[in-house]
């Protein structure tokens, strides 16, 4: 295995330092260069989510208490967070997608509040909770998108709508649930909605007036995913002409999945932007022969074009639900002696992966939790007919196993060693910080019938802890030159808030249960927690006001994994109220109606209705004053 050996240089240091030209929105790009604010969901394009801050650092962070907290008026699962620009903080919540602005002069006063009209139909198409990962900057602007697919730019100072688009269609299964990206001139949005059969996209729109610039689809031939089959390459080789439809039977890549809802990165000096497509539909792997491209898949595409200029599969033929969606981590690094610009990806398949951002090369794979078990590691050798590829145990292949079998102790679970909750990476301890889940499954696809708008889902799935442990989730540091764990903090349900690391020594994350928790980013002790109102699946972030440094998360359990209090479907006559919405397939028998609805996760996380409960809420720390 290569050893890499990280670079200390920050990534906006580099670019300083090299002296690229100024991105077209040069207020933004002297923004998000300032600790003071946070003024990207990611903390800056390269999705380190690390603060230069350290006024909180891991001698006093046991001193932190509650500054003041903000209820957002919503229920539902509260992903994503806020941003800080200037002295006004940007908070956002789930369907309807309210957007508040807060003056952090004046107590948090709402200096306006903006609430779309949607239609509620639009709910039940929302897979895993009527989440929203946040809204973007720029341009004097804040950017939406809403769950209807409408991506809205709204005039920072007053609310008012500047303009609108529609992105996609609400009655064929398309919703969105991610956060909106700028980078340079362009605002960025993908699509939700692979367990409808929807065929994934990325959309590229004007930040000034909302026209649409390139849209670039997961499958489909190469005019649709802007694939050219001799300049794109998959570890090094040219793609081939059709190198997504030919892993496809007939015309299936016309409901292939490959949603594109997680987290993007930029690198401004090669103008490429990465990405991660989700699942092929349908999850019954026997109903799709083939690789299924480009579902599953790492993209590199140029931000002005959209042309994609290199591709990595991590699951060909998924089938086991493993979204490649989650974030894309920049960091510059020297390999072999060697100074390399890199990508590290932690995957819902549960192997964290490290590629070289400018070719696509892969240089490590490893498995982040030692219970994966459906593929015994990813072929590394560059001369096998398998290279790039994970070697998949007969066993926990779904595949392998056939429809109606159920396929059981599946590691990780659907929902992946890592769902969407972001790691975060610390330049000072050369470390990521990435929050997990350590749960199996047990795994039966069945056939099912495609139509536009209705669920197309075809397994059930029951999820567990490993056997013989309790614990449902972990907080790691990884070690990306070796790709192994350095340390790991047990947690009892998944750690699904998002990660942040700081110069002051301190990395913070939130749980399940609802802790806001500091640790020692060198030895993982841990330095402070505090329970909030509700379960936090949001992501933590940090800034500075009137000289002292805050650090806020949002709580209100929800998401997947908090799917059951969300939607009220612990109760057995809801669980089969659900189960009756998704699929036309077969109704678990009555014992089992609950530990299979909402897609499995119900089940595996009936018990932390025993420590939590609904509410939105933002919860801001500080240190005391002196």
């Amino acid at each position: 295995m290569n050893k890499l050996i990280i670079a200390t240089t920050s990534i906006f240091g580099l670019l300083a330092l090299q002296g690229f030209p100024a991105r077209a929105d040069e207020d933004l790009d002297k923004r998000a260069q300032d600790p003071k604010q946070w003024v990207m969901q990611q903390g800056d394009n390269a999705n380190t989510r690390y603060s230069k801050l350290k006024q909180i650092n891991a001698t006093n962070a046991g001193k932190l208490q509650v500054a003041w907290t903000f209820s957002t008026g919503v229920l539902r699962g509260h992903e994503g967070g806020p941003l800080v620009v200037g002295d006004v903080m940007y908070v956002h919540a789930p369907f309807p997608n309210t957007v508040f602005a807060l003056d952090l002069n004046n107590d948090g006063k709402i200096l306006w509040q903006y609430e779309p009209r949607q239609d509620p139909n639009v709910i039940p198409i929302m897979c895993c909770d009527t989440v929203n990962r946040g809204v973007a900057y720029a341009d004097g602007k804040i950017f939406l998108h809403q769950a209807d697919t409408t991506l809205v730019a709204l005039d920072a100072k007053t609310g008012k709508v500047v303009w609108s688009v529609m992105d996609g269609e609400a009655g064929k299964g398309q919703s969105g649930t991610d956060a909106p990206f700028v980078f340079k001139d362009k605002v960025l949005v993908g699509v939700s909605g692979g367990e409808f059969g929807v065929r994934g996209w990325v959309s590229a729109y004007n930040i000034k007036d909302g026209k649409l610039v390139w849209r670039g689809f997961s499958e489909g031939p190469d005019s649709d995913t802007l694939i050219d089959p001799v300049k794109t390459t998959a570890l090094g080789k040219p793609v081939g002409p059709d190198s997504s439809t030919s892993t496809w039977q007939g015309d299936q890549w016309k409901i292939g999945g490959g949603a594109t809802w997680g987290w993007y990165s930029y690198d401004p000096a090669l103008n490429l932007v990465y990405y991660g497509s989700g699942n092929p539909s349908t999850w019954n792997p026997v109903q799709r022969p083939g690789d299924n491209r480009w579902s599953m898949s790492i993209f590199a595409r140029d931000l002005d074009t959209g042309a994609v200029k290199w591709i990595y599969q991590m699951t060909p033929h998924d089938e086991w639900d493993y979204d490649g969606v989650n974030e894309m981590i920049l960091t510059d690094q020297t390999i072999n002696g060697t100074p390399r610009k890199v990508l590290t990806h932690f995957d819902r398949n549960g192997f964290g992966y490290t590629l070289d951002r400018a070719t696509g090369e892969l240089l490590v794979a490893e498995k982040y939790d030692p219970t994966v078990n459906w593929a015994t590691k990813v072929d590394m050798d560059k001369s096998s007919k398998t290279y790039g590829r994970p070697l998949v145990v007969d066993a926990y292949s779904t595949q392998h196993n056939g429809e109606d079998t159920n396929s059981k102790g599946i590691c990780p679970a659907a929902l992946g060693t890592k769902d969407e909750q972001p790691a975060a990476y610390s330049p000072d301890t050369q470390l990521f910080y990435v929050p997990t889940n350590h749960v199996c499954m047990d795994y039966e696809p069945y056939k099912v019938s495609y139509t536009a708008g209705q669920a197309y889902v075809g397994a059930a799935v029951a999820m567990f802890p490993p056997k013989g442990e309790t614990n449902m989730g972990n907080f790691i540091a990884w070690d990306g030159k070796t790709g192994k764990i350095v340390w790991s903090n047990k947690e009892l349900f998944s750690a699904w808030g998002g990660a942040l690391a700081t110069a002051g020594g301190v990395v913070f994350y939130g749980t399940l249960e609802g802790y806001l928790k500091a640790v020692d980013a060198k030895t993982g002790k841990e330095l402070y927690k505090f329970k909030t109102p509700s379960g936090i699946i949001g992501n933590v972030m940090t800034y500075e006001h009137g000289g002292k440094q805050y650090v806020a998360v949002l709580s209100g359990v929800g998401g997947w994994a908090g799917i059951g209090l969300a939607a009220g479907l612990l109760q057995p006559e809801n669980a089969a109220a659900w189960h009756g919405a998704v699929d036309q397939g077969k109704l678990p028998t009555k014992d089992k109606t609950v530990d299979t609805a909402g897609l499995g996760a119900v089940g595996g996380y009936a018990g932390l209705a025993q420590y939590t409960s609904l509410g939105g809420t933002l919860t801001v720390f500080a240190l005391p004053n002196q």
